[in-house]
């Protein structure tokens, strides 16, 4: 497979995997918003929940913006 093709499936993978998290995150954030409030009840581990939810989509969104932007053909000065 080539580089611009390479890059243009990861910008679609990426792509739907933020709209995904991103409409799951609409769907279910009444479970989360409980689950942060048995944090604050004094229940210690699901604290986690939230931390692991926004470094999940930091890293997706992330991908995906950088991919996005590769395949665009632009890049950061150095």
């Amino acid at each position: 497979m080539s580089d611009k093709k390479a890059g243009i499936a990861g910008v679609i993978i990426f792509g739907v995997l933020s709209a995904v998290l991103y409409t799951l995150l609409y769907f279910y954030s009444d479970l989360l918003r409980q689950a942060s409030q048995l944090v604050q009840q004094g229940d210690k581990i699901l604290f986690l929940i939230p931390i692991g939810l926004a470094f999940v989509f930091s890293y997706i969104h992330g991908s995906f913006t950088d991919r996005f932007w590769s395949a665009l053909g632009l890049k950061a000065k150095k």
